[in-house]
């Protein structure tokens, strides 16, 4: 008789298991880590494939050794932030979970963030935090990727918190308002009006990073000013910081126009999406032009957002990673180098 099939592991040998017991001190905090009805930890449990059982304010972890290293890791995480007075929710389990995974990354490292007065804004994922440093470390920093990624809300809030600091004394945040081609006249009301319905995304950051009537008082001081892309011509942008948003719509003249705009004691944050571009066909993009002129230019950051970087609906992530099979079958999308280490390669 034969010996019994035995299931295939693939030739590799079954990942060590282990138990690891850990414990709170605290027991309101013990309850605001493990969240409502232990929602936290049965998210944990999902991301890593382990087993978490909670008795007051302790916990047992149970599966492989790595998987329960992360989870572990993760909870000693959140609780330094709750130690820290900070809340703990959903959001913040699955940022600590993206740290966790990232090869080389400490998940300390997620403290990382802005400090506006009151409130901190973390980043949510490796890439959030190396766009962070950038924008610390450079004059000039460059955001491409998908939609929810936080290039937009991440810029604003540095914007926000240099204003605040009296680093800067003034935000200028643009946008091209490619949908009406920068024509505006048929559009009711006066100018704010027509071309306040493309700056929306700007406003709504704004009023997420500070109370309403200190936005609509610096807005009317100038000391925080939101304005189509064509209306920077001729400027010179000092003692600013400046964001120029959806930048994939602009033209390669449009950009070096507004580059060029950069003055003394500025911080200029590009960002944009180049798989969403909607100028009229034929127009190359100034985005992609401008990455790919300016690769070599000491002094200027590249970031490169992915689908895995996505912090909005999770839904938000799946369809963004839908759309890029799809581009991949047809031979369509955005597909560049902004990696030094990539283009480096590539020269070699």
């Amino acid at each position: 008789m034969s010996a019994p099939a035995r299931r295939s592991n693939g030739g590799r040998r079954p990942a060590p298991r282990r138990t690891l017991k850990k414990s709170f001190p605290k027991n309101g905090l013990a309850l605001s880590l493990f969240g409502s009805h232990h929602s936290h930890l049965a998210r944990i449990e999902s991301a890593l494939d382990v087993v978490i059982h909670a008795r007051g304010n302790e916990v047992t972890i149970a599966g492989d050794t790595a998987a329960v290293d992360n989870a572990g890791d993760v909870l000693d995480g959140l609780y330094a932030k709750l130690e820290k007075g900070q809340d703990v929710d959903h959001a913040d389990v699955d940022a600590m979970l993206r740290f966790s995974a990232a090869p080389g990354r400490d998940r300390r490292e997620v403290d990382a963030g802005v400090s506006i007065r009151n409130r901190v804004v973390t980043a949510r994922t490796p890439t959030q935090k190396d766009y962070l440093s950038a924008i610390d470390a450079a004059e000039l920093v460059f955001g491409e990727g998908p939609a929810g990624t936080g290039k937009t809300y991440l810029a604003v809030a540095k914007a926000v918190e240099r204003l605040v600091r009296g680093d800067v004394e003034r935000i200028i945040l643009s946008r091209p308002a490619v949908e009406a081609g920068e024509q505006l006249g048929f559009l009711p009301g006066d100018m704010r009006e027509k071309v306040d319905p493309y700056l929306r995304p700007l406003y709504d950051a704004l009023y997420d990073m500070m109370p309403a009537p200190q936005v609509v008082k610096r807005l009317e001081s100038g000391e925080i000013e939101v304005a189509p892309l064509a209306f920077m011509r001729g400027r010179t942008l000092a003692n600013a910081f400046v964001i120029l948003d959806e930048a994939q719509n602009t033209t390669a003249v449009q950009m070096k126009m507004f580059l060029t705009r950069l003055g003394e004691n500025s911080s200029m944050v590009i960002t944009g999406d180049l798989s969403q571009v909607d100028l009229p066909r034929g127009i190359r993009s100034g985005l992609r032009d401008a990455i790919e002129a300016l690769g070599d230019v000491d002094g200027i950051r590249f970031v490169r957002f992915s689908e895995s970087d996505v912090v909005r609906h999770p839904l938000v992530g799946k369809i963004v990673r839908a759309y890029s099979k799809l581009e991949d079958i047809r031979g369509t999308g955005a597909k560049y180098e902004v990696d030094d280490h990539a283009r480096d390669a590539k020269e070699k």
